[in-house]
């Protein structure tokens, strides 16, 4: 399992992914599963994946394959072509992002299928193009995608429902992008919390519009200072405000009113 979270804000982008993967309990591995695309002053692109590891990273090689592609010959060209580093938009990005994932279902898919592995593989695609806005993408297996916008300003993928409820309290297009980082990381720590398979380290990366280059990129480790404090904080400010919020003003039942104890004193 992974978490991931992309951010659309209008300041830029927030990227977030966790680097657990696990084949059981006693099989559990940390891999990068944060790629990133750039061409300062012309690009940024990143990709996070989930699912299948070894599904993501056949895409992940595909897409660099296609990169340093030379358009010698017939095939070479169109192979250039899907070149995510040569598109011209974030559209046309996801949809060599959805090509790259149906030739490798193409590729290993029946043969998953027969030795009873599910093909299964999703992306958060998202960056900005030249002069065109930054853009967010959610990538399928089926190599067909969904965009962000300003009623959906975030996507996420792998274990989700944990760390969305923070998000959809706190994140509007308008929200800073270090508001939004802090936020992505406290969606992080919830989701830690209460699943083992989502882990440290992270890779936390954010993009502030029209720079056109990699604002700030840093992998947080384990028993990281500032991590640790924001989990405590959260932690105690939860309980705090618990604690702050009124009772139930309705009759509750009192323990020795149950039936097993009016029994036992009979």
């Amino acid at each position: 399992m992974t978490y991931a979270v992309g951010l659309l804000l209008d300041a830029g982008l927030v990227f977030a992914s966790d680097t657990r993967t696990n084949a059981g309990v006693d099989h559990v591995s940390t891999f990068k599963k944060m790629t990133v695309f750039e061409v300062p002053g012309e690009r940024v692109i990143v990709l996070m994946a989930s699912g299948n590891l070894a599904v993501t990273q056949s895409v992940v090689s595909q897409l660099k394959a296609w990169n340093t592609a030379t358009p010698r010959t017939g095939a070479g060209r169109a192979r250039a072509n899907r070149s995510i580093l040569k598109a011209e938009t974030m559209f046309e990005a996801a949809r060599i992002v959805g090509a790259a994932l149906r030739e490798v279902h193409a590729l290993d898919g029946d043969y998953m299928k027969a030795h009873g592995h599910d093909f299964n593989a999703m992306f958060i695609l998202g960056g900005q193009i030249g002069q065109e806005r930054p853009r967010l993408f959610q990538v399928y297996s089926a190599g067909n995608f969904i965009e962000a916008g300003k009623d959906t300003p975030y996507f996420q993928i792998g274990e989700t429902k944990y760390g969305k409820p923070i998000i959809d309290r706190i994140v509007r297009p308008e929200t800073p992008l270090s508001v939004a980082a802090k936020c992505t990381l406290i969606s992080f720590d919830s989701t830690m919390r209460s699943n083992v398979s989502v882990a440290m380290p992270l890779d936390l990366l954010t993009y502030e519009k029209d720079e056109l280059r990699v604002g700030d990129y840093r992998r947080i480790p384990r028993n990281d200072p500032y991590m640790t404090a924001l989990s405590d904080g959260w932690s105690k400010g939860i309980l705090a405000a618990f604690e702050a919020l009124p009772d139930p003003d309705w009759p509750v039942a009192k323990p020795e009113s149950s039936p097993a104890k009016r029994k036992r004193k009979g």
